[in-house]
């Protein structure tokens, strides 16, 4: 059993440096979205783009604390911890919907606009 603890603490720091990653990224992206004000290169589609990646981000973090839960609910089963997975599945869920409907909406653009995410693959660069 304590093999499992060890691996569920691992399996939650795993999760918790997807989301300071996937944080980071996108408060980098912002600075540099919001300093292409000044070079009058400023698009507003990339706030968009940002906040998609970002929510990629904190639904892989979801998965992994997922696991955890599940593994934790193996080795100590209890009424609360069945409630919290069932909570953050529920979470997990209803992110992925509005975060895939996000995406789709921007692949559409994409497609539509293309000329609105030109500067966008440049700042990826």
């Amino acid at each position: 059993m304590a093999l499992l603890h060890k691996i569920e603490f691992i399996i939650s720091i795993v999760s918790v440096s997807i989301v300071v990653y996937g944080t980071l990224q996108a408060v980098f992206s912002l600075l540099r979205t919001e300093c292409s004000r000044f070079t009058h290169k400023y698009n507003s589609q990339r706030l968009r783009v940002i906040r998609a990646d970002l929510g990629t981000y904190l639904l892989l973090s979801l998965e992994f604390l997922i696991a955890a839960d599940i593994i934790k609910s193996i080795v100590e089963p209890g009424l609360t911890d069945l409630l919290l997975l069932a909570g953050i599945v529920t979470i997990r869920t209803v992110l992925s919907v509005f975060l895939n409907k996000e995406i789709q909406e921007i692949d559409k653009e994409r497609h539509e606009h293309p000329e609105l995410f030109i500067d966008l693959e440049l700042l990826k660069k």
